[in-house]
């Protein structure tokens, strides 16, 4: 069981090496140009061959998060915290996976109304769901982990929420 563990680390590697591989793709078809200015994903990931490649590696974060999502979700009910607020971090979850595959395959450059909407459901459900987990972790039963995972991942919500309260700033 303990290899259950390892999705989120899959989801994060990835997804970096993913996102990455469409930076590299953009810049070397001269897509867009960095050294003008250092482009969104979004930009990169709306031109072709690249868009193919994007929606792909959203898809598959979307299918990994959706997994991770429901595992946790269990994972707090095995723990008796079967609460109203496990359900509404399930369906938070939920949204903000679908999120992801929404802002991949639809192109900013194509229907930037969609993508966006996709974007907000991807980050700001996203960090509802981090907030409601560590919401789920403070009031778990104890456990030897319990007080640095809570700190860390309130320090993480803390910078995650003003990086988006900053990003929806700079539309």
């Amino acid at each position: 069981m303990w290899m259950w563990a390892l999705l989120p680390v899959t989801l994060a590697v990835f997804g970096t090496i993913g996102m990455w591989a469409v930076y590299a793709i953009a810049v070397s078809n001269n897509t867009v140009n960095i050294t003008e200015e250092f482009p969104f994903i979004s930009t990169c990931g709306s031109y072709n061959p690249q868009s193919c490649l994007f929606s792909q590696i959203c898809n598959i974060c979307c299918v990994l998060a959706l997994w991770i999502v429901t595992i946790r979700f269990q994972q707090i009910r095995d723990l008796g915290c079967a609460s109203n607020l496990n359900t509404v971090g399930l369906v938070l979850g939920f949204v903000s996976s679908i999120g992801i595959s929404i802002l991949g395959n639809f192109q900013q450059s194509v229907v930037k109304v969609v993508h966006l909407l996709g974007a907000l459901l991807a980050f700001a459900l996203g960090l509802a769901y981090f907030w409601v987990q560590t919401w789920l972790s403070y009031y778990s039963p104890p456990s030897h982990d319990r007080k640095w995972v809570v700190a860390a991942r309130v320090i993480f919500c803390s910078l995650c929420t003003c990086l988006l309260i900053c990003s929806i700033l700079q539309l």
